[in-house]
């Protein structure tokens, strides 16, 4: 088992290993006091993973109920957490008491922000079930839901107290929802750091513990450094700009790490054509992300995308900062005047 420690405001340690799930209660006692625990998990994944969750959590002397709700973003809602935060209090959870996400990313998001929300605040933990939630949205503290003029407009920064990375469970993912997470894996190489990015050519299934690893001690670094995204944690946005506006568009038929990947082509490609960014490192991207089974176009016009990417929250008035690759390992905070937001777009597609 690997450690990897995150110095945020609220300090916690990511622990990342093989057949961690039947060992989350003895971990759990490491970090909680004997509690109340509520698991907050998506249909799919409590199928799959709740009774086991149950039985190691309950053995190491919590008390343990449960929040299931239907799997997919378009659960994502306000009117989930409310249903959450209603059976937390029906079930008397106390200050004292904690949460635990139980799934993938959306899981993660949801149920963090119940944490941030319920009490004012109480503790959760992550256990991420897919390679998305464990090398990037369940480290970090960035919780939210969507709104219907946007994706996670309304959230909150709440750190997880512990981060169980069993990466057994990523076994039981569909093909696409593993490429989904590799999206995010190649978003880091493109951001900072060229060598990891050259070494995911090896492929990343074969190199899951590395991958992983190597990821949220990259996302730790800069959690460290900006952990309220004022400066250099918007870098971890890269292709999540038009990405988000390409998942709006499909009405979420095209998933969060597909849309990433598209979305990192297209802001790579205008940046080619606009002289700030090699042939050579789109070309190589291209090929990862095809390696990966990741789509790398889409059918939507610059204007249907621009509609959408307006609204995004990283707009501050009439401009909007993206995420441009100067390089493969160099990007760079560009902002951009809304108004040419279009025409960016259009170089890119």
């Amino acid at each position: 088992m690997r450690t990897v420690k995150v110095n945020a405001s609220t300090p916690y340690d990511i622990l990342i290993g093989n057949d961690l799930l039947d060992r989350c209660g003895e971990l759990c006692r490491n970090v909680l006091s004997p509690c109340r625990l509520c698991i907050v998990s998506d249909d799919t994944v409590a199928a799959l993973y709740l009774e086991r969750a149950e039985k190691s959590l309950r053995a190491a002397g919590f008390d343990t109920v449960s929040f299931v709700f239907p799997h997919g973003e378009a659960s994502k809602t306000m009117d989930t957490i409310v249903n959450i935060v209603e059976f937390l209090a029906e079930s008397r959870l106390t200050r004292t008491d904690c949460l635990i996400a139980l799934g993938g990313g959306v899981v993660g998001d949801m149920c963090g922000f119940a944490a941030a929300i319920y009490l004012r605040g109480i503790k959760f933990i992550q256990i991420p079930t897919t390679l998305l939630a464990a090398v990037d949205s369940s480290v970090g503290g960035k919780t939210g839901v969507d709104l219907k003029a946007g994706k996670n407009l309304a959230g909150a920064f709440h750190q997880p107290s512990l981060v169980i990375c069993d990466y057994s469970t990523l076994d039981t993912l569909p093909p696409e929802t593993f490429a989904d997470g590799c999206a995010e894996v190649i978003k880091y190489g493109v951001i900072n750091d060229r060598a990891f990015f050259d070494r995911l050519s090896g492929g990343i299934r074969e190199q899951i513990e590395d991958v992983i690893a190597e990821c949220v001690m990259n996302k730790s670094r800069v959690v460290e450094e900006d952990e309220f995204e004022a400066g250099t944690r918007q870098l971890l946005n890269l292709g999540h700009t038009i990405g988000h506006a390409i998942e709006l568009c499909s009405s979420l038929a095209i998933s969060h790490g597909s849309a990433v990947a598209i979305g990192m082509v297209i802001v790579m490609r205008a940046a080619v054509r606009e002289g700030l960014c090699p042939m050579a490192d789109l070309e190589a991207l291209l090929a990862l992300l095809r390696r990966e089974k990741l789509p790398v176009s889409c059918d939507f016009t610059a204007e249907q995308l621009t509609a959408v990417a307006t609204a995004d929250k990283k707009r501050k008035g009439n401009s909007i900062t993206l995420v441009v690759p100067y390089s493969i390992g160099d990007t760079r905070l560009v902002k951009l005047p809304i108004d040419e937001l279009c025409g960016f777009i259009q170089k890119g597609l």
